[in-house]
Protein backbone atom coordinates (compact mmCIF):
# COMPACT_ATOMS: atom_id res chain seq x y z
CA UNK A 1 0.00 0.00 0.00
CA UNK A 2 2.82 2.29 0.68
CA UNK A 3 3.88 1.83 -2.82
CA UNK A 4 0.45 2.92 -4.14
CA UNK A 5 0.26 5.76 -1.79
CA UNK A 6 3.17 7.53 -3.07
CA UNK A 7 2.81 7.11 -6.38
CA UNK A 8 -0.43 9.23 -6.22
CA UNK A 9 1.20 11.96 -3.89
CA UNK A 10 2.57 14.17 -6.75
CA UNK A 11 -1.01 13.91 -8.27
CA UNK A 12 -2.05 15.19 -4.98
CA UNK A 13 -0.10 18.12 -4.42
CA UNK A 14 -1.24 19.05 -8.28
CA UNK A 15 -4.88 18.58 -6.30
CA UNK A 16 -3.71 20.20 -3.68
CA UNK A 17 -2.35 23.58 -5.64
CA UNK A 18 -5.65 24.79 -7.30
CA UNK A 19 -5.68 28.48 -7.11
CA UNK A 20 -9.04 29.23 -8.30
CA UNK A 21 -10.97 26.82 -5.81
CA UNK A 22 -8.61 28.18 -2.96
CA UNK A 23 -9.61 31.85 -4.24
CA UNK A 24 -13.02 31.02 -4.18
CA UNK A 25 -12.95 29.33 -0.84
CA UNK A 26 -11.38 32.86 0.66
CA UNK A 27 -13.83 34.80 -0.82
CA UNK A 28 -16.37 33.00 0.92
CA UNK A 29 -14.55 33.13 3.94
CA UNK A 30 -15.52 37.31 3.61
CA UNK A 31 -19.21 36.46 3.07
CA UNK A 32 -21.83 36.54 5.38
CA UNK A 33 -22.21 32.58 5.63
CA UNK A 34 -18.72 32.28 5.98
CA UNK A 35 -18.74 29.86 8.57
CA UNK A 36 -21.15 27.31 6.43
CA UNK A 37 -19.94 27.91 3.44
CA UNK A 38 -16.47 27.38 4.42
CA UNK A 39 -16.73 23.67 5.42
CA UNK A 40 -19.47 23.04 3.17
CA UNK A 41 -16.93 23.48 0.34
CA UNK A 42 -14.57 21.18 2.07
CA UNK A 43 -16.91 18.51 2.09
CA UNK A 44 -18.20 19.28 -1.30
CA UNK A 45 -14.55 19.30 -2.72
CA UNK A 46 -13.76 15.44 -0.80
CA UNK A 47 -17.35 14.33 -2.22
CA UNK A 48 -16.50 15.12 -5.77
CA UNK A 49 -12.89 13.25 -5.43
CA UNK A 50 -14.10 10.28 -3.87
CA UNK A 51 -17.03 9.93 -6.87
CA UNK A 52 -14.18 10.12 -9.02
CA UNK A 53 -12.17 7.73 -7.24
CA UNK A 54 -14.67 4.92 -6.74
CA UNK A 55 -15.03 5.21 -10.43
CA UNK A 56 -11.83 4.72 -11.52
CA UNK A 57 -11.22 1.88 -8.97
CA UNK A 58 -14.07 0.31 -9.75
CA UNK A 59 -13.29 -0.01 -12.88
CA UNK A 60 -9.78 -0.17 -12.95
CA UNK A 61 -9.57 -2.18 -9.79
CA UNK A 62 -9.60 -5.96 -10.71
CA UNK A 63 -7.45 -5.33 -13.97
CA UNK A 64 -5.20 -2.88 -12.81
CA UNK A 65 -2.09 -5.13 -12.43
CA UNK A 66 -0.75 -7.95 -14.33
CA UNK A 67 -0.62 -11.46 -13.13
CA UNK A 68 2.94 -11.10 -12.04
CA UNK A 69 2.16 -8.31 -9.99
CA UNK A 70 3.74 -5.43 -12.94
CA UNK A 71 1.77 -2.65 -14.26
CA UNK A 72 -1.10 -3.85 -16.83
CA UNK A 73 -0.51 -2.71 -20.23
CA UNK A 74 -3.38 -0.83 -20.31
CA UNK A 75 -3.09 1.25 -17.68
CA UNK A 76 0.60 2.58 -18.73
CA UNK A 77 -1.61 3.87 -21.93
CA UNK A 78 -3.85 5.72 -20.13
CA UNK A 79 -0.90 7.39 -18.46
CA UNK A 80 0.33 7.88 -21.34
CA UNK A 81 -3.16 9.74 -22.79
CA UNK A 82 -3.49 11.62 -19.32
CA UNK A 83 0.05 13.20 -19.12
CA UNK A 84 -0.42 14.43 -23.08
CA UNK A 85 -3.62 16.21 -22.20
CA UNK A 86 -1.79 17.79 -19.11
CA UNK A 87 0.99 18.75 -20.81
CA UNK A 88 -1.56 20.33 -23.85
CA UNK A 89 -3.11 22.00 -20.35
CA UNK A 90 0.45 23.31 -19.37
CA UNK A 91 0.52 25.11 -22.68
CA UNK A 92 -3.08 26.37 -22.45
CA UNK A 93 -2.63 28.55 -19.41
CA UNK A 94 1.05 29.75 -20.06
CA UNK A 95 -0.16 31.08 -23.36
CA UNK A 96 -3.14 32.44 -21.55
CA UNK A 97 -1.52 33.66 -18.58
CA UNK A 98 -1.71 37.67 -18.19
CA UNK A 99 0.96 40.02 -19.38
CA UNK A 100 2.74 42.43 -16.80
CA UNK A 101 1.85 40.27 -13.78
CA UNK A 102 -1.44 41.58 -13.59
CA UNK A 103 -4.47 39.78 -12.36
CA UNK A 104 -6.03 37.20 -14.26
CA UNK A 105 -10.01 37.48 -14.84
CA UNK A 106 -11.54 35.33 -12.23
CA UNK A 107 -14.80 33.58 -13.17
CA UNK A 108 -18.43 35.38 -13.68
CA UNK A 109 -19.51 32.87 -10.93
CA UNK A 110 -17.16 34.15 -8.18
CA UNK A 111 -19.63 37.22 -7.96
CA UNK A 112 -22.27 35.17 -6.60
CA UNK A 113 -20.39 33.74 -4.18
CA UNK A 114 -22.10 36.09 -1.17
CA UNK A 115 -25.36 35.51 -2.08
CA UNK A 116 -24.90 31.27 -2.46
CA UNK A 117 -26.21 28.43 0.18
CA UNK A 118 -24.21 26.15 1.74
CA UNK A 119 -26.28 23.25 -0.34
CA UNK A 120 -25.08 25.20 -3.27
CA UNK A 121 -21.37 25.80 -2.50
CA UNK A 122 -21.10 21.92 -1.63
CA UNK A 123 -22.47 20.94 -5.10
CA UNK A 124 -20.44 23.34 -6.74
CA UNK A 125 -17.05 22.79 -4.55
CA UNK A 126 -17.88 18.62 -5.68
CA UNK A 127 -17.99 19.94 -9.08
CA UNK A 128 -14.54 21.49 -9.31
CA UNK A 129 -13.24 18.79 -7.43
CA UNK A 130 -14.08 16.15 -9.47
CA UNK A 131 -15.23 17.32 -12.83
CA UNK A 132 -12.94 20.28 -13.41
CA UNK A 133 -10.60 19.07 -16.27
CA UNK A 134 -7.20 19.75 -14.18
CA UNK A 135 -8.59 17.37 -11.17
CA UNK A 136 -10.13 15.57 -12.98
CA UNK A 137 -7.03 13.86 -15.15
CA UNK A 138 -5.20 13.63 -11.83
CA UNK A 139 -7.51 12.08 -9.90
CA UNK A 140 -8.19 9.28 -13.05
CA UNK A 141 -4.15 9.32 -13.01
CA UNK A 142 -3.88 8.51 -9.28
CA UNK A 143 -6.77 6.17 -9.47
CA UNK A 144 -4.90 4.41 -12.41
CA UNK A 145 -1.58 4.78 -10.35
CA UNK A 146 -3.14 2.90 -6.92
CA UNK A 147 -4.85 0.49 -9.32
CA UNK A 148 -1.68 -0.89 -11.19
CA UNK A 149 -0.25 -2.00 -7.45
CA UNK A 150 -2.44 -5.08 -7.55
CA UNK A 151 -3.35 -4.34 -3.82
CA UNK A 152 -6.95 -5.68 -2.24
CA UNK A 153 -9.77 -3.18 -2.88
CA UNK A 154 -9.76 -2.34 0.59
CA UNK A 155 -6.39 -0.94 0.65
CA UNK A 156 -6.69 0.87 -2.66
CA UNK A 157 -9.54 2.63 -1.17
CA UNK A 158 -7.39 3.46 1.63
CA UNK A 159 -4.60 4.86 -0.53
CA UNK A 160 -7.04 6.72 -2.07
CA UNK A 161 -7.96 8.20 0.70
CA UNK A 162 -5.02 9.45 1.51
CA UNK A 163 -5.07 11.03 -1.94
CA UNK A 164 -8.21 12.76 -1.33
CA UNK A 165 -7.28 14.73 1.57
CA UNK A 166 -4.03 15.67 0.44
CA UNK A 167 -5.74 17.05 -2.14
CA UNK A 168 -7.74 19.15 -0.29
CA UNK A 169 -5.17 20.81 2.04
CA UNK A 170 -4.98 23.62 -0.81
CA UNK A 171 -8.64 24.56 -0.08
CA UNK A 172 -8.95 23.55 3.48
CA UNK A 173 -6.39 25.67 4.82
CA UNK A 174 -8.15 28.99 4.33
CA UNK A 175 -10.84 27.57 6.24
CA UNK A 176 -8.88 26.13 9.01
CA UNK A 177 -7.08 29.99 9.26
CA UNK A 178 -10.31 31.72 9.74
CA UNK A 179 -11.07 29.39 12.23
CA UNK A 180 -8.23 29.28 14.38
CA UNK A 181 -7.58 33.23 13.94
CA UNK A 182 -10.97 34.62 13.22
CA UNK A 183 -11.08 38.38 12.12
CA UNK A 184 -7.24 38.72 12.31
CA UNK A 185 -7.38 36.35 9.44
CA UNK A 186 -8.38 38.63 6.81
CA UNK A 187 -5.10 40.40 6.04
CA UNK A 188 -3.51 36.97 5.25
CA UNK A 189 -6.35 35.66 3.23
CA UNK A 190 -6.60 38.21 1.09
CA UNK A 191 -2.91 38.24 0.71
CA UNK A 192 -3.24 35.11 -0.44
CA UNK A 193 -5.72 36.11 -2.56
CA UNK A 194 -4.08 38.31 -4.41
CA UNK A 195 -0.70 36.00 -4.93
CA UNK A 196 -3.22 32.90 -6.15
CA UNK A 197 -5.18 35.05 -8.77
CA UNK A 198 -2.29 37.19 -9.58
CA UNK A 199 0.06 34.21 -10.70
CA UNK A 200 -3.29 31.46 -11.78
CA UNK A 201 -1.72 30.48 -14.79
CA UNK A 202 1.72 30.19 -13.97
CA UNK A 203 1.21 27.81 -11.28
CA UNK A 204 -1.09 25.46 -13.27
CA UNK A 205 1.06 25.39 -16.63
CA UNK A 206 4.22 24.56 -14.12
CA UNK A 207 2.23 21.81 -12.48
CA UNK A 208 0.25 20.24 -15.27
CA UNK A 209 3.91 20.43 -17.17
CA UNK A 210 5.75 18.60 -13.94
CA UNK A 211 2.84 15.93 -13.78
CA UNK A 212 2.39 15.74 -17.37
CA UNK A 213 5.87 14.37 -17.91
CA UNK A 214 6.37 12.19 -15.09
CA UNK A 215 2.86 10.19 -15.92
CA UNK A 216 4.47 10.18 -19.39
CA UNK A 217 7.40 9.06 -17.51
CA UNK A 218 5.73 6.35 -15.72
CA UNK A 219 4.42 4.77 -18.67
CA UNK A 220 7.34 4.02 -20.75
CA UNK A 221 8.74 2.75 -17.69
CA UNK A 222 6.09 0.58 -17.43
CA UNK A 223 5.75 -0.58 -21.10
CA UNK A 224 9.62 -1.32 -21.60
CA UNK A 225 10.27 -2.80 -18.01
Amino acid sequence: MGQAIGSSLPLAVGVALSPVPIIAVVLMLTSRRARSNGPAFVIGWLIGLAVVGAIVLSVAGPAGASKSGSPATWVSWVKIVLGAALLLVAVQQFRGRPKDSDEAALPKWMASIDSMKPLTVLGLAALLGGVNPKNLLLAVSAGASIAQTGISGGEQAIAYAVFALIGTIGVGTPVVIYFAMGERSAKMLAALKDWMGRHNAVIMSVLCLIIGVKLIGDAIGGLTG
